[in-house]
């Protein structure tokens, strides 16, 4: 790990599980009442891993579809898996949640010392652009993110190197002055690849994967970050 503060003006975060908490969702089928009397852990476990495992196939099949897409059809199968019948009306309320998903803690706090400290901050997600500019709204951090950019404007999920190197024509920095944060380890291996310096968010005090490139940080917290940035 070599992670140099001094060359970093811009900071890029994914969303989904580094600035907003997706565990809520489990709580989106517990009040549903098609869901509510199963396994809904499983239900919600099943439907994250599908749908990141969507995003990767289709990298390889070069078969694009927005994440709300994605997303849906990953519901849509693990309620199958689970022998859930649910119609595409409660299918869309739960998929709702996505809008409102509660931030983690440290979010506002460290981005408001982020920018105040001088940072270009930017959200850098699959999400498709609607759900970004609901999550950024319903996060309350409209006021220190420049943008968000979507995988949608280049048709293409993370770890494409294509949309990391987007993201710095996006941002107007270069790749290498760019610090991007995630808790998926992907991501981290993704932006490291493409040029950009990797931070992973190790939220849950997992051990790193022994595959691909390291992270040139590791932090618990968002608060870590903002430390070694001296914002």
């Amino acid at each position: 790990m070599s992670f140099d503060p001094d060359r970093v003006t811009t900071v890029t975060f994914d969303s989904y599980s580094t600035l907003v908490d997706v565990d809520s969702v489990e709580t989106a089928l517990v009040d549903h009442e098609a869901v509510a009397d199963v396994d809904t852990p499983s239900v919600s476990n099943t439907w994250r891993q599908r749908a990141m495992e969507y995003t990767l196939v289709g990298n390889a099949l070069d078969r694009y579809e927005s994440f709300y897409e994605v997303n849906r059809r990953a519901l849509e199968y693990a309620l199958a898996v689970h022998g859930i019948e649910t119609t595409p009306d409660d299918r869309a309320e739960i998929l709702s949640v996505y809008h409102d998903l509660e931030p983690f803690a440290d979010v506002r706090p460290t981005l408001e010392r982020l920018d105040e400290a001088g940072y270009d901050l930017y959200v850098l997600s699959n999400g498709s652009p609607e759900m970004l500019a609901s999550m950024i709204d319903g996060a309350g951090i409209g006021d220190y993110v420049t943008d968000a950019i979507s995988a949608h404007e280049v048709a293409t999920f993370k770890p494409d190197s294509d949309l990391y190197r987007h993201a710095a024509g996006r941002t107007g920095t270069p790749i290498d002055r760019i610090a991007h944060v995630s808790a998926l380890w992907f991501d981290v291996q993704g932006a490291v690849h493409a040029g950009m310096q990797g931070v992973w968010l190790d939220r849950q005090d997992r051990p790193w994967e022994p595959f691909g490139p390291e992270p040139d940080l590791v932090a618990e917290g968002l608060e870590g970050l903002a430390e070694v940035l001296d914002a």
